[in-house]
């Protein structure tokens, strides 16, 4: 079993910036790991043993850690739990392995060299991510504190952000922050062209253009999907959306996934969020994955499978949503069984056969059964008239509930 893990952050300004209980940390330890970057900053030890993290990280740390002399410190930048090392390591050890000795952060540094509240900053890691977790938080006059992988970051946040019709939005990049080099320099995203870009930066943005206020927490109209017709439209996503109450860190199944409407905003209402789209034909799996990385959750899993075959060997949910094929054999049996106790079930259906699956189920473990109908304004002659759609039946549940 590996030892325990001390793990210290630095400053941007490195040894200097560590008061003395974590100097004497680092001066302790049998086996000091981190980057080359931040093993080069302190002073060497006789007889510590240094070793650079390993390539790929996550899947080889465990190995790496085993077998080393303790004490066992490890370096990060600034706090260690945000975007950091630090939380590789809690996810991999766990809490009682792990201690963590944070240095000032650079979102800190940040939001103080900006004059921006913390409640009134939104952060967003694009550390070895892709751009487009942007997505969601794009809405006018807000303001995000991006952290960036690399130089190359700011002018990818700057192409997003005029994609998307933000191109007003003002850009400062904060270089270096908290070491005697630290920088600044500012445009607006439309007219980026800034090369000479710190490797560590932090981007400030403050969101300003006419884009199409499509930030998480409000429900897409359905042209913000591609689709063939096959989507969950936005009144009935609005109501199925209300049931499976997303929540941070939770995981939704949308059997019969069509567009991927269900999955994405499920996904866009938390950035920890998980959802797993099982949907068996090439053509609309494809859409679900292409709206997936327009609308900034690309890492919405999609299984090209028919289920009830595709369910056994997927992660328990905590919310299934069946938006077609509640009719056949094993469905709804597999969901119901897979949830944990405390998930939500949402059915929809338009076929008197299965409003007729819907009402024994809602007879054998209750819920809510509900017809759904919506009637939108059109043209009638010279006048305006009322066009009824198709009514859904909706069965909902929570397994558990008394």
């Amino acid at each position: 079993m590996s030892a325990h893990v001390t793990v210290v952050g630095l400053g941007a300004d490195g040894w200097v910036s560590l008061a003395e209980p974590a100097r004497a940390l680092v001066r302790s330890a049998a086996t000091l790991l981190g980057g080359r970057r931040h093993l080069e900053s302190v002073p060497a030890v006789k007889g510590q043993d240094r070793v650079i993290w390993p390539v790929p990280l996550r899947e080889s740390l465990a190995s790496t850690l085993e077998g080393r002399r303790a004490p066992v410190v490890a370096l990060a930048s600034g706090d260690p739990l945000l975007s950091g090392i630090g939380t590789t390591l809690l996810d991999i050890l766990g809490a009682e392995r792990v201690t963590v000795v944070p240095a000032v952060s650079s979102v800190a540094l940040a939001r103080a060299r900006m004059g921006w509240p913390a409640e009134t900053t939104t952060v967003i890691s694009l550390v070895g991510r892709d751009t487009r977790l942007l997505v969601p938080a794009l809405a006018a006059g807000r303001r995000l504190l991006v952290l960036s992988s690399d130089e190359s970051t700011p002018a990818a946040v700057a192409g997003l952000l005029a994609e998307h019709r933000w191109g007003d939005s003002r850009l400062v990049v904060l270089g270096d922050l908290g070491s005697p080099t630290e920088s600044r320099v500012e445009a607006v995203a439309r007219s980026w062209n800034v090369t000479d870009v710190p490797r560590l930066n932090v981007v400030a943005v403050q969101v300003r253009g006419t884009g199409p206020g499509w930030a998480a927490g409000a429900v897409l109209p359905d042209e913000a999907f591609e689709h063939t017709g096959q989507i969950t439209k936005r009144d009935l996503r609005a109501s199925a959306l209300a049931r499976l109450s997303s929540a941070p860190g939770q995981l939704l199944w949308d059997v019969g996934a069509g567009s991927g409407s269900i999955g994405v905003e499920w996904m866009r209402a938390w950035p920890t969020a998980h959802a797993v789209a099982i949907e068996p034909r090439a053509d609309r799996a494809a859409l679900v994955r292409a709206n997936a990385q327009r609308h900034g959750v690309p890492s919405l899993e999609v299984v090209q499978a028919r289920a009830p075959d595709a369910l056994r060997h997927l992660r328990r949910p905590d919310a299934v949503f069946v938006g077609g094929g509640a009719t056949t054999p094993g469905v709804l049996d597999g969901c119901w069984a897979a949830l944990h106790t405390g998930g939500r079930l949402v059915v929809h259906g338009v076929t008197a056969e299965t409003e007729a699956v819907l009402l024994e189920r809602y007879r054998r473990h209750g819920g809510e059964l509900v017809r759904l109908h919506v009637e939108r304004a059109e043209p009638l002659g010279r006048f305006t008239g009322w066009s009824p759609g198709r009514a859904v039946s909706q069965w909902s549940v929570t397994k558990g509930a008394s």
